[in-house]
């Protein structure tokens, strides 16, 4: 009998305080799908308000309808049945800008039903034979100032861990020694046996001479990658930077909400690097897409996580089976609205590295008690008709 997709319910989670800093755990979009007596859970990496709008707005024209209209109803009896939904969102919300993030919500949902369905982890119904372990760097943002900065590093290397990114804050918002003395703080605390990674967030646009300035000091401390100096589209930007670092790698791809963005970047943008949100790409079977394309190109797949071990489990599973990509962001300082989305959580082992969990689906439960008090109400009325309203959250 086929089964299918009965019910697709976003909600809007928030901490009570909102700040205006680079921490996309502040905020969630949770996604819930229902098929067949099954439920699946899913975050969407994006602004939960337009995320759900885009779910439900009212049909504009022919290549512009609500995500809705192509998920409620559809077939979900394999995986190719979640490509094929894929294929039917970007065709007719094909204009919708918003419906990228939110399909890949809903995405990453389907995944996880199918998975407990079939009782089986994701990554086994993606066809991965092995599970290799990822060594995690502890994802911060740099410090106000150097001695802040300084302190949070030399707190990680006593933690134990033996890469940390720093990113966003001051960054490339001040001067060339500014910066240089952030990153110089950061070496400093962390020690020489572990990676640093350096985080611009996109603050150089396309100026590939402001990014250049940044090189010696980058070099001076043997900084593994420059990530993201420029916004996702600047790929001569990219390319330009990369002939002139003689140690740093470029990475970038967190902003790709398209497969074909991200293999630009690989392509042409000369990374060395390619980093991937499942909740942004368009859910974890184009994540994997990328995956093996990087690895045939000689990148690193890297994912991109921020907020959830929720979204964490799902940005595993796209690459777990490639064990010389072993590098996995790992969000350290999350807010407590993203930990205290998932009962359980990804903790590294006794060796320091993280698994993708072998439990049906992405491995972890959605704690619906403990997220009630940041569950906030949305109607969304259009003459005078509701098309949204917040479902009632339960499992």
């Amino acid at each position: 009998m086929t089964t299918t997709i009965e019910a697709v319910d976003l909600f809007y989670l928030s901490m009570p305080e909102v700040l205006d800093i680079g921490d996309g755990s502040q905020d969630m979009c949770l996604v819930r799908v229902r098929a067949g007596g099954h439920t699946g859970w899913g975050e969407c990496e994006a602004a939960p308000l337009p995320t759900i709008a885009a779910l439900i707005c009212p049909l504009s024209h022919s290549a512009c309808h609500p995500v809705i209209d192509s998920v409620v109803g559809a077939r979900l009896d394999d995986p190719s049945d979640i490509a094929a939904i894929g294929v039917s969102v970007r065709a007719n919300s094909l204009d919708l800008l918003q419906a990228d993030h939110t399909w890949s919500g809903i995405e990453i949902a389907l995944w996880d039903l199918l998975g407990r369905r079939f009782e089986e982890p994701v990554h086994h119904l993606l066809g991965a034979r092995n599970n290799h372990p990822k060594r995690p760097y502890a994802s911060v943002l740099f410090g106000d100032t150097p001695e802040e900065t300084f302190a949070k590093a030399r707190d990680l290397a006593g933690e134990g861990w033996t890469a940390a990114k720093f990113g966003w804050g001051p960054f490339g918002r001040g001067s060339v020694q500014a910066d240089a003395d952030l990153v110089v703080a950061a070496r400093e605390g962390l020690g020489t046996d572990a990676d640093l990674l350096i985080d611009a967030g996109t603050v150089f646009g396309a100026d590939v001479e402001a990014a250049t300035a940044r090189l010696p000091a980058l070099e001076a401390a043997a900084v593994t990658w420059l990530e993201e100096p420029f916004v996702t589209g600047a790929l001569d930007s990219y390319g330009r930077l990369a002939t002139r670092a003689t140690i740093v790698r470029l990475a970038g791809g967190e902003g790709a909400h398209q497969p074909h963005q991200a293999r630009l970047l690989i392509d042409h943008g000369a990374v060395g690097f390619i980093q991937v949100d499942t909740g942004r790409i368009g859910g974890i079977q184009d994540a994997r897409e990328v995956a093996l394309h990087a690895a045939s190109r000689g990148v690193r797949y890297v994912n991109h996580t921020f907020t959830s071990h929720l979204a964490l489990s799902a940005s595993i599973q796209p690459y777990v089976d490639l064990g010389d990509h072993e590098l996995c962001e790992y969000p350290a300082e999350p807010k407590a609205l993203a930990t205290d989305c998932t009962r359980t959580h990804l903790v590294p082992g006794s060796d320091g590295l993280v698994r993708a969990p072998e439990a049906p689906g992405l491995g972890l439960e959605v704690d619906v008690e403990a997220l009630r008090p940041y569950l906030v109400d949305v109607d969304i009325t259009v003459g005078g008709r509701v098309l949204y309203r917040t479902p009632a959250l339960e499992a």
